[in-house]
């Protein structure tokens, strides 16, 4: 699994899977003139190549408990640290459906999807666009009532079991379920990140399930 995409300020983000982590820096090492030195701090660790580009990556689920400024490529607590058994809650929602999960080492447990009909945005003015605007409100008000009580029923009863919750989709349909106060233990543990995904399915969440634990790394040249 690798998902790459551009970031604000310039360079791109590649997403590397555990198990995968020492290849990429051995790689990364290669291809810019071998390594400066590794900074590790709780929440990320940056290496420096030999020319100038920089690696930061991402700490999930922090702190990093290895930290300090070392000479040449020091990757091992991040590697440790990713590896890990860890827990997690799946809460993917878009207006169209949503999908929640519980996974461990990137293989998801138990789930449930639904999918949800929610029309666009009408271009006729008038009544008949008011009509329309207001079976849509309902079309979505309904689509996240759903989306909340499967979080409930599925996640938050096994929420003391979960090391974190990782959740995706659209980030105003999340703020919505963020106003449910049902879901407050979820989101109190709730991983900064919200993962860009397509409309919820099974093999959404499966590949959310894959996400959750892999290692986002900015690279920036020098």
């Amino acid at each position: 699994m690798s998902k790459t995409r551009q970031v604000a300020g310039g360079g791109r983000a590649v997403e590397v899977p555990p198990d995968r982590l020492e290849g990429w820096f051995d790689r990364f090492s290669m291809r810019n003139d071998g390594i400066r030195n590794t900074l590790l701090r709780p929440d990320e660790a940056v290496v420096t190549g030999g020319n100038g580009t920089t690696a930061t990556a991402i700490i999930p689920f922090p702190p990093l408990r290895t930290v300090g400024n070392f000479n040449g490529l020091l990757v091992d607590p991040l590697i440790r640290h990713t590896q890990v058994p860890r827990q997690i809650g799946l809460l993917m929602v878009r207006l169209g459906g949503h999908s929640v999960g519980i996974s461990r080492d990137g293989r998801v447990l138990l789930s449930r999807t639904d999918r949800h009909q929610v029309h666009g945005r009408s271009a006729a003015g008038g009544w008949s666009q008011k009509r329309f605007a207001r079976r849509r409100e309902g079309q979505v008000r309904d689509a996240l009532r759903a989306a909340a009580d499967d979080a409930y029923e599925i996640l938050v009863p096994r929420v003391s079991e979960m090391d974190a919750v990782v959740v995706g989709g659209d980030r105003a349909a999340l703020d919505e379920l963020r106003r449910d106060a049902r879901l407050a233990p979820l989101f109190a543990i709730a991983d900064p990140r919200i993962l860009d995904i397509p409309e919820p399915r099974r093999t959404v969440l499966d590949e959310a399930a894959e996400r959750a634990i892999a290692v986002e790394i900015i690279l920036q040249d020098g």
